[in-house]
Order: structure tokens, then C-alpha cells, then sequence
């Protein structure tokens, strides 16, 4: 019953650490690395128009859905002018409005944007649309156009595959070439398109933007035709028929209607500015969480003060540590002294280093040592000799300081770095092993914990593994899991293997 609760307890944790984490990385965009910086586009529309003296309104289509894209923020620099944003049959619209103007008028709105590959449509389903009122001869051309393409096509996204390449044949049929007469641009060709697919009762309609690269000082909008399959939005390039839109390719509005309208003004331009640049993930997470009213992000390391989060940067990498003197111990079977020994001078290695640690580790257990054989002769009780033990061992950090900065050595200074209480304990235990169990024993136990010490450190040291701890917290439950059920094993270690090879026979 024990084992089963043990397994089940595990599993618990695994999954709400797991859980917590992918909502993290998902939803909140925690990043997975350290130092990681996402693309962001800011888009400038840049407004300018004459203004008789009175009053203006302005009303500009502004984005509201694109798959694969996040808005960050949004803004609008417009002097003297009211600014609110509503929603109308295209989508938002950006309103500004003014009690007098006069004169040359420029306003703009920017939007900035991410990728984001987990952001999808929640656009609603539309109604079948109503059939479109043609005059003839133009109804008959495309009824014949209609049930010729149906005969070739097997669905919603066939039919209109089908149907962009009979318009964009170079020898169209006499058909197509009645519709397309009065064609003049892309915009009119799109429009002649949702035409003939709302005639066969199919929701579509056109949609404009741009591709996101780089920095463009102009960037025109490009024509997309997008129609609804039942169950969602399908993208088809009107030129050529291929589904899907291009890579980076931000909508700016849908609809048949105008980009903008201006009640009180003449000689508008739109003009539009694109600039890309890197800002740092988790900034990002913070913006979005805010704008979300999520609250967890007030709950993770990165709302404490920095100098708290350098202190926790280090205490989070102690479980890892606790882990692989778990495995180290109960798995691969290496002897040690204490539990949390080889954790903290591994800790104390990240500051001296490696190479540096080792030997200054080494030094202080064999003075230490040393000491503690000269004061068994003394018989002192228990607590006073350890107590002795800890003074000598704060006499010999200060002595291998005072030496090694004379000879010009600053790494010895931070032989300061150990923590004197774990040495004091690691000199006593091993000179009672020695006592009990020989050298050889104690020597053993005391090669095992560096090494521990030394496997914990490489770990440790990870900063990517720093990094997604810290970010990530709630992989503590995880470890905590793997401890509890390596806490239940019972079966060989591997270093038992070798020892009993012999019963095994041939």
C-alpha cells in the first residue's frame, strides 16, 4: 500500500509541475532559455489630411485577428485629438475626433506585434451568404462558371483552388473574360472572386496586410482572399490559388469597406511604417500577463527585487544537487559522508572553481584532520571537541587565506567561501570512521563525497538548467517526484553489481 501511495504521490506532483510549466511556456510565453529575445514589429500608420475650420472625425480599420501573431501594445499620437477604439462589421476601428482643426493634420497609430504559433482564430462561424443581385449578362456567366467548377472540385478549398486558376488563366473563356472586363486592380479581381464564391454559398471576403520583415520605410497592403470552410478561416492566394498565407504576413483589416474615412477633412494619405526589433522574452511574458489580468506572473521570481532573485538563482540549484546525491548515493551506490556535504561544497566550487575547490577542500580536511587526531588524546566529551574542531577549522581557513595572499595566490581567499560548520562535521566523521573501519574506509567515504561534490557542481553549474529552474519553479516538483520514488528503490546499485559479480556464476 506504502509503494502504491509513494507511485501515486509521484505522479501527482509530476503532472502539476508539468502542468504549471506549460502554461507558463504556452500561454504566459515564459521562454525556455536564458537571454532569449523575440522579433517585434511595430506597424506606423501615419495619417495626414487638409482640415477646413470645425470639427473632424477620423475612423481607421486597425488589426483585430491574424493566426500565428500576438499584439504586444498599441498606441496613438494624434495632438489635441479624442482617441477610442470600437468595433464595427469589419473588425476594430481606431476613432479620433476633434472639436476644431485647421490647416495640414497628421495623426498616427501604432500597433506592435509577435509571433506566436499557439495564437489561432476565434473568429465566429458566418451564415451561408445570400445570393449576390447580377445584372445579365453578367448572372448567367457566372452560373455557368459556378456549376462548371463545382463538376471539378470536391470541397470548400478545392472549389476555390479550381476557381482562382479558371480566373487567372491566360486564355480564359469567354465566361471569364465577361466578368473580368471591368477588372482594373488586384482589389477589383478579389472583389469579382468573393463574388462567384458567395453565388455558390460560400462565405468569403478580402483581407489586406503586409509581410513582416525587417524595416520598411513604405510598405504597401497586399489583397488576400480568405472564405470559411464550416469549420474555419482558409487563406488562398488570389494570383496564384496556393492556400495559406506567407510566412510573417500580418492582416491589417477584412472587408469590402475603407481603410479610412475622414468626416471634415480632404486629401487624406495613409502611409504605413514597419520596424522590427529584439526585445527580451521574458519582458514580454511580463507585458502580456498584465494585459491578460493574469496574476501569476506576480507570484514568480521575476517580481522579486533583483538582488533576492540572485539569492534565489543559487538556493534553487540545491535540489538539482539533492538529486544527484540521490542517484549518486542510492542508484549508483558511491559512499559518502552526509547528505547535504557534497550539495554545499558544491555550491561553494561554483565561487572558487573547480580545479581551485578540489584542492583547497583537500588541504583543509587533511590539516583538519590532523588536528582532530591530536585532540583524541585530550578525551574531551562530545560537544567541546566538535566545538574545537569548528575554531580549528576557522584558524586554518584563515591561515591558508593569509598565506595564499602573501605568496600571491588571491584564489585561496576563497577557501572563506566553504561553510565551516559541513567541514567541521565532515573532520569528525571521518576521524570516527577511521577509528572504527580503518583508513581505507574513511579515505573512501571521503574520495566518494568530492566526487558527489564535484558531479553536483557540473550540474549545478548548467546555466540553461539555472535558468529554467529559476523561470520555472515548479520543475521542483518534479524533482521532488524523482526523489520520492528513488527513495522506494530497493534493488541493486550499480557498484553492488561488480562486488557480488562472483554469485552470479559464469
Amino acid at each position: 500500500m506504502t509503494q502504491r501511495y509513494v507511485f501515486v504521490l509521484a505522479v501527482l506532483l509530476t503532472l502539476a509541475g508539468f502542468a504549471m510549466f506549460v502554461y507558463k511556456w504556452q500561454v504566459l510565453g515564459f521562454p525556455l532559455s536564458e537571454n532569449q529575445e523575440t522579433p517585434v514589429w511595430t506597424i506606423e500608420s501615419a495619417i495626414s489630411f487638409d482640415s477646413g475650420p470645425g470639427s473632424i472625425k477620423v475612423n481607421l480599420h486597425i488589426p483585430t485577428l491574424t493566426p500565428g501573431f500576438r499584439q504586444l501594445n498599441e498606441n496613438s499620437v494624434s495632438r489635441g485629438y479624442g482617441f477610442s477604439i470600437n468595433y464595427g462589421s469589419g473588425g476594430r476601428e481606431a476613432q479620433w475626433a476633434i472639436r476644431r482643426a485647421d490647416g495640414r493634420q497628421t495623426i498616427y497609430y501604432r500597433i506592435s506585434v509577435f509571433e506566436d504559433v499557439g495564437a489561432e482564430q476565434a473568429d465566429t462561424t458566418p451564415p451561408f451568404p445570400p445570393p449576390p443581385a447580377i445584372n445579365e449578362p453578367f448572372k448567367t456567366a457566372v452560373d455557368v462558371i459556378v456549376a462548371d467548377v463545382r463538376e471539378h472540385s470536391a470541397d470548400t478549398a478545392s472549389f476555390t483552388t479550381e476557381l482562382l486558376r479558371r480566373l487567372n488563366d491566360p486564355s480564359p473563356d469567354p465566361n471569364v473574360e465577361l466578368l473580368l472586363s471591368d477588372v482594373e486592380s488586384e482589389t477589383d479581381f478579389v472583389d469579382a472572386a468573393t463574388m462567384m464564391l458567395a453565388a455558390a454559398r460560400i462565405p468569403a471576403r478580402m483581407v489586406r496586410g503586409f509581410g513582416l520583415s525587417g524595416r520598411q520605410r513604405s510598405a504597401g497592403l497586399e489583397p488576400w482572399l480568405e472564405i470559411h470552410d464550416g469549420d474555419r478561416w482558409r487563406f488562398f492566394n488570389p494570383t496564384t490559388g496556393e492556400e495559406n498565407l506567407p510566412d510573417r504576413f500580418f492582416i491589417w483589416w477584412r472587408g469590402n469597406e475603407q481603410l479610412i474615412n475622414v468626416d471634415g477633412g480632404s486629401n487624406v494619405e495613409v502611409d504605413f511604417a514597419i520596424q522590427e526589433a529584439h526585445l527580451d522574452a521574458v519582458a514580454i511574458a511580463k507585458t502580456q500577463s498584465a494585459k491578460g489580468g493574469a496574476s501569476l506572473f506576480d507570484f514568480s521570481l521575476y517580481s522579486l527585487p533583483i538582488q533576492t532573485q540572485a539569492v534565489y538563482a543559487v538556493l534553487l540549484m540545491i535540489p538539482i544537487g539533492a538529486l544527484v546525491m540521490v542517484v549518486m548515493r542510492n542508484i549508483v551506490g558511491i559512499d559518502a559522508f552526509g547528505t547535504f556535504m557534497p550539495v554545499l561544497i558544491a555550491l561553494a566550487f561554483r565561487e572558487t572553481k573547480l580545479v581551485w575547490g578540489i584542492i583547497l577542500f583537500s588541504v583543509l580536511i587533511a590539516l583538519g584532520l590532523s588536528i582532530r587526531f591530536l585532540l583524541e588524546r585530550l578525551r574531551l566529551l562530545l560537544v567541546p571537541r566538535l566545538s574545537a574542531v569548528l575554531i580549528v577549522v576557522v584558524i586554518l581557513m584563515l591561515l591558508i587565506s593569509l598565506v595564499s595572499h602573501k605568496m600571491g595566490m588571491e584564489t585561496g581567499l576563497s577557501v572563506a567561501l566553504f561553510p565551516m560548520v559541513i567541514i567541521a562535521m565532515t573532520i569528525e566523521r571521518m576521524s570516527v570512521v577511521w577509528e572504527e573501519r580503518g583508513a581505507a574506509d574513511a579515505m573512501r567515504a571521503g574520495g566518494g563525497s568530492l566526487l558527489v561534490a564535484t558531479i553536483a557542481y557540473i550540474f549545478m553549474g548548467f546555466s540553461w538548467l539555472e535558468h529554467l529552474v529559476f523561470t520555472f519553479p515548479e520543475l521542483l516538483l518534479v524533482i521532488l517526484a524523482l526523489v520520492l520514488l528513488a527513495g522506494r528503490y530497493t534493488g541493486y546499485r550499480l557498484l553492488e553489481l561488480g562486488r557480488f559479480k562472483a554469485l552470479t556464476g559464469n
